[in-house]
């Protein structure tokens, strides 16, 4: 009963394939090297006759404007730095050709998560890994260790779906890890 979907009573469809499950897809680069039959997305740009009269155009090859919330001033006053995540994740699609393919609001989702992540680290290397319980005051595990686990775990799962999107789809074989070099800043800035 391989992708069977079963209709329960109340209407709802059940069953069917997980997510994120079966024989992983060959990167695209591999396909080509090995003679494959490989599709590559071709994506079109507008021309004049598409665009709507009175349409605010964009001219040039810019990086879309990041949300305010990426930049918010913290309640330390520092920012949190997503935006430079966000600038750094765009460039890198954008050299790989695959900035069209990924949503903004994705790239967004991880850059906060991957700030908010590092936020939590830098909180555990102030503030240690034990705290003081709010009632019994022993001593238990500080908050920041889940929630950043819990913000590592939110950013991994973002990554995994953007470096998918660009495995499939990159025709030029890729290498370099921009969060490695956004860490390394995020984690050298004066607090």
């Amino acid at each position: 009963m391989k992708g069977v979907m079963i209709i329960s009573k109340d209407g709802t469809m059940r069953g069917g394939r997980r997510v994120k499950t079966g024989r992983k897809s060959k990167p695209l680069t591999e396909k080509i090297a090995q003679g494959e039959k490989a599709k590559v997305l071709e994506i079109e740009d507008l021309f004049v006759g598409d665009i709507p009269e009175g349409a605010d155009i964009d001219y040039g090859d810019v990086i879309p404007e990041p949300s305010s919330y990426l930049s918010a001033t913290q309640k330390d006053g520092t920012s949190l730095g997503a935006d430079q995540i966000y600038k750094e994740i765009y460039k890198w699609l954008k050299e790989r050709g695959c900035e069209k393919l990924v949503s903004p609001r994705t790239v967004e989702s991880y850059a906060q998560s991957f700030a908010r992540y590092v936020q939590c680290e830098s909180a555990i290397s102030q503030f240690g890994l034990l705290g003081k319980h709010p009632t019994t005051g022993s001593p238990m595990a500080s908050p920041f260790i889940s929630m950043s686990q819990s913000f590592q775990k939110q950013a991994q799962a973002v990554w995994y779906e953007i470096g998918q999107i660009v495995k499939e789809n990159c025709s030029v074989e890729y290498s370099g890890d921009p969060n490695a070099d956004a860490m390394e800043r995020l984690l050298r800035m004066k607090r």
